[in-house]
């Protein structure tokens, strides 16, 4: 194919290597500027999107506008695209590293606290061990590497580290997504567009401390290895190889199996959609990845696995239900909103322009066919499970990579440098010089500029428009801390909801209640007489043991934003707690309050 808009050829001198330089530079600039300047003491209901300073949004506007104006421009070497990128990961995920003292998401604290567990039990447990919890133990894999990683570093605790795990993770999925993406283009500007909507479009939030974010990063790795090996001519050119190669996978494929529950499925189908091509008929990936992921989970998963099965059978077909968020999960609030649609909005362009790359790109309707396959793929999982409400961000999450590359391939010029037709190129690069300097700042330039800019600024409250539910300042890290340093074995912690720092800590010795998780008319009944009615459902327990309600900063946060209960109704049953002669007050701070229930006879009036 050739490039009406394709530049002139290259020519030499330093300033004409080196100019993609100033641009990065000022943007990082302006982000460590803006890094010393802002403010994360009083978050809002628009996240870190309002606390931000100006220079981080004027920062990331200029690290867009150079990256366009660089990879565009095939006199520039590939590493500055590289840098552009790289700095693009570290403005959007390094930025709440580095301004919050604490690790983000109760998720996070709740995977550290598996990792304690591991360490101090020494191996896998069974459900009358630990409870729900023993889901953890049946796919242990990312909790062992980390116990691993934690001992190898000499470190106390993985909260040392995890709040660079965002980071981290993107950084591991760089290397895969330009195999994938060198297999089907030679075009670097389509390659490193791919790369930079994908990283902009992955709002999801399963980049944190999480197994999800290992397995993700190997799902995309054992694509990469089986695009780029497994094809037709691959085989034809070296079969002795093979042998290697699917000992790579079948690695990573264990690796995934034994550490998340989600994405074997969506590798299988993945795999299976790619045997729908003639280029990659091989079924050896598949069937590997399957005899793998039965294996599993008719052994070591299989106590969860029973237990779960009836509801995971009755939500087979049920894809309205597998889609709605259900109660404690709506938006509420102009804020959460606002940054709920910013992360639609943004998903739907991404989709929407990978619709209209397959179409205006013909030629990678064909040549890039398996790739739309693997994209495709995940979507019949909407009809599997609802997997506690969050199927639709995972499929959306599995289906990036290769909408990511045909949304590349919508904002830009055709593509020109395919295998296929990279002798036509050259001729037709002399013939169209003239012309693409007349059209090199007309609307092809300035038109996909705005939407990638658009894109790369709806990031930000996409991802982290609910900081005031995710961040946990070092006040409420201290009051949770002092409430499990004193709370004997067979406690109960009973608090709203288990938005809140170390929710987990010692989870094998010490229970937990949430009401904002029982039933409605529950809810109501604590919410018309709150003392009276904790009491009563804290009143079992039994020395030495003692029963705590703990109310914090993030679960009022969590409860607000999601439609839960109102700050007004959970104001009012602190003030009834603090107020009832059966609960005394064990220690406050201006994160949150921790009683205890006094154990005498006698029932609140």
């Amino acid at each position: 194919m050739t490039d009406p808009s394709a530049p002139p050829p290259a020519r030499s001198g330093r300033g004409v290597l080196a100019w993609p330089g100033v641009p990065l530079l000022v943007a990082l600039a302006l982000w460590a500027y803006a890094m010393r300047h802002t403010d994360v003491s009083r978050l809002d209901d628009y996240g870190l999107v309002s606390a931000l300073h100006p220079a981080f949004w004027a920062g990331l506007a200029v690290l867009t506008t150079g990256f366009w104006f660089t990879v565009r421009d095939a006199r520039r070497p590939a590493a500055w695209s590289a840098a552009y990128v790289l700095g693009l990961l570290v403005m959007e995920r390094a930025t709440q590293a580095v301004l919050y003292p604490t690790p983000l998401y109760a998720w996070a604290w709740k995977h550290e606290a598996v990792i304690d567990h591991l360490l101090t039990a020494g191996g896998l447990q069974t459900a009358d061990q630990v409870g729900d919890m023993a889901v953890y133990d049946q796919w242990p894999g990312f909790f062992a590497a980390q116990a691993a990683l934690q001992r190898l570093l000499g470190v106390d605790s993985a909260a040392m580290f995890m709040a660079w795990w965002p980071l981290v993770s993107s950084l591991m999925l760089l290397l895969p997504l330009l195999l994938i993406y060198r297999t089907f283009t030679e075009d670097r500007r389509l390659i490193w567009t791919a790369v930079w909507l994908f990283y902009v479009a992955n709002w999801v939030g399963q980049d944190y401390f999480s197994p999800q974010s290992v397995a993700y990063a190997l799902h995309v790795g054992v694509l990469a290895v089986v695009l780029r090996r497994f094809g037709r001519s691959a085989v034809r050119r070296g079969r002795p190889r093979q042998a290697v190669w699917t000992v790579v996978i079948t690695v990573m494929t264990v690796a995934i199996v034994i550490s998340h529950q989600l994405t074997p499925g969506m590798l299988a189908v993945c795999l299976i959609a790619l045997c729908l091509s003639r280029r990659y008929r091989d079924w050896v990936p598949v069937v590997t990845t399957v005899v793998i992921f039965l294996a599993w989970c008719l052994t070591a998963a299989l106590p969860f696995l029973s237990a779960a099965m009836p509801d995971m059978i009755r939500s087979i077909g049920d894809v309205g239900a597998n889609v709605e968020t259900g109660y404690g999960a709506t938006p509420t609030g102009t804020g959460a909103i606002a940054t709920s649609w910013a992360a639609r909005l943004l998903s739907g362009s991404v989709l929407l322009l990978a619709a209209v790359g397959v179409l205006r790109q013909r030629v990678l309707r064909h040549r890039a066919r398996p790739l739309l396959l693997v994209a495709a793929a995940p979507l019949p999982m909407f009809a599997a499970s609802s997997y506690g409400s969050e199927m639709i961000f995972r499929v959306l999450l599995f289906m990036l990579p290769g909408a990511a590359f045909f949304a590349a391939a919508a904002i830009l010029p055709k593509v020109r440098t395919l295998a296929a037709g990279a002798a036509a190129q050259e001729a037709g690069n002399r013939q169209a010089t003239g012309l693409a300097k007349a059209r090199r700042w007309g609307l092809g330039t300035w038109v996909p500029l705005a939407a990638l800019l658009g894109g790369t600024l709806a990031f930000v409250p996409a991802y982290s428009g609910k900081d005031r539910i995710n961040y946990f300042p070092p006040q409420e890290v201290a009051l949770v801390r002092q409430l499990f340093d004193q709370a004997p074995d067979g406690s109960l912690v009973v608090a709203a909801n288990r938005n809140y720092p170390d929710a987990y800590a010692s989870y094998w010795s010490v229970d937990h209640y949430w009401f904002l998780d029982d039933a409605r008319s529950h809810v109501d009944r604590i919410v018309s007489r709150p003392a009276a009615t904790l009491a009563s459902d804290m009143a079992g327990v039994q020395r030495p043991a003692r029963a705590y309600f703990l109310l914090t900063q993030g679960q009022l946060a969590n409860s607000e934003m999601n439609g839960q209960l109102t700050r007004a109704q959970l104001d009012r049953i602190q003030r009834s707690v603090a107020a009832s002669p059966r609960f005394e007050l064990v220690a406050e701070n201006g994160a949150g309050w921790l009683y205890v229930l006094k154990q005498s006879e006698g029932a609140e009036r």
